[in-house]
C-alpha cells in the first residue's frame, strides 16, 4: 500500500514546497506562478498542450528506437572487429564532447525545421550511452567461457549469439535506461533551436509572451511524460531480463 502511495506523497510534498516558496518569496506570477495558476493554465489550454506533447513524444520515441538500434549495431561491430576499435572509439568520444547546442543549429540547417532534425538530436544523445554500455557488456565475457567455446569448436557467430549477447543484456539494459532518461533533452533542444510545434516550441512561445503559467504547464507535462517513459522502459527491461533468466534456467 505504501509503495503505491509513495508517488502521490512525493508529488504532494513537492507541490506544498512550491506553494510555500511562492508565499514566502512573494514572487510575482511572471517569475514563479503558484501551482493553482499552473493547473488552471493546464486545464484551459489542455488540448493545445496535448497536441504539442504528441509531437514531442513522437520525436522521443523515434529517437530512442533509432539511437538504440544504431548503438547496438556499433557495439557489436566494435566487439567483433578488433581493428575497428582504434579507429571508431576516438570518433565516438569526439561526437560526445561537442556541445548539443552547437550541433542543433547545424542539424536544423541540414534537415529543416520538421521532425527529422529533432529525431536526429535525440539520436545523437541516445547513441553513445547505448553503444558504451552494450560494448562494455560484450567485452566482459569471462575468459573461461571463451576458452571452453574454443575447445568445443564453437563458431564465433554462435558464441556471440548464445553467450556474449545474453551475458551483455544487463549492461545493455542499463544503457537503455540512461538513453530513455536523456532522450527528451535532445528533442526539446531541437525544438528550442528551430521548430513550429512541440513542447519546446510552446515553452519558448509562452516565455516570449510572458505566459509563465503556460510554460510551467508544458514543463509539467514534459516531466510526467519523461518519467512515464522511463518507468515503462525500466519495467519492460526488468520483465525481459526475468523472462530470459527463467528461460535459461529451464534449458539447463
Amino acid at each position: 500500500m505504501i509503495k503505491f502511495a509513495r508517488p502521490f506523497i512525493i508529488i504532494t510534498g513537492l507541490l506544498l514546497v512550491w506553494q510555500v516558496l511562492v508565499y514566502i518569496t512573494d514572487a510575482p506570477p511572471y517569475i514563479l506562478p503558484a501551482p493553482l495558476a499552473v493547473f488552471q493554465a493546464l486545464f484551459l489550454r489542455f488540448e493545445t498542450l496535448i497536441n504539442h506533447a504528441g509531437i514531442t513524444l513522437l520525436e522521443i520515441v523515434l529517437g530512442f528506437l533509432i539511437g538504440s538500434f544504431l548503438g547496438c549495431c556499433s557495439a557489436l561491430f566494435l566487439a567483433t572487429i578488433k581493428s575497428a576499435r582504434d579507429w571508431l572509439t576516438p570518433i565516438l568520444v569526439i561526437t560526445q564532447s561537442l556541445p548539443v547546442f552547437a550541433l542543433a543549429p547545424i542539424l536544423v540547417l541540414w534537415l529543416g525545421y520538421g521532425l527529422p532534425s529533432k529525431v536526429a538530436m535525440a539520436v545523437l544523445i541516445i547513441y553513445f550511452p547505448v553503444t558504451a554500455a552494450f560494448y562494455d557488456g560484450l567485452r566482459r565475457t569471462p575468459k573461461d567461457w571463451q576458452a571452453l567455446a574454443q575447445v568445443m569448436g564453437a563458431k564465433p557467430l554462435a558464441f556471440l549469439i548464445h553467450v556474449r549477447i545474453p551475458l551483455a543484456l544487463p549492461a545493455l539494459s542499463s544503457g537503455l535506461r540512461v538513453a530513455m532518461a536523456t532522450a527528451p533533452i535532445g528533442a526539446i533542444v531541437g525544438e528550442w533551436v528551430g521548430s513550429s510545434e512541440g513542447l519546446g516550441y510552446l515553452m519558448l512561445h509562452a516565455n516570449g509572451r510572458m505566459q509563465i503559467d503556460l510554460m510551467f504547464a508544458a514543463l509539467l507535462i514534459l516531466s510526467v511524460m519523461a518519467v512515464t517513459l522511463y518507468l515503462t522502459t525500466d519495467y519492460l527491461l526488468n520483465k525481459l531480463l526475468q523472462y530470459l533468466s527463467l528461460d535459461d534456467q529451464k534449458t539447463r
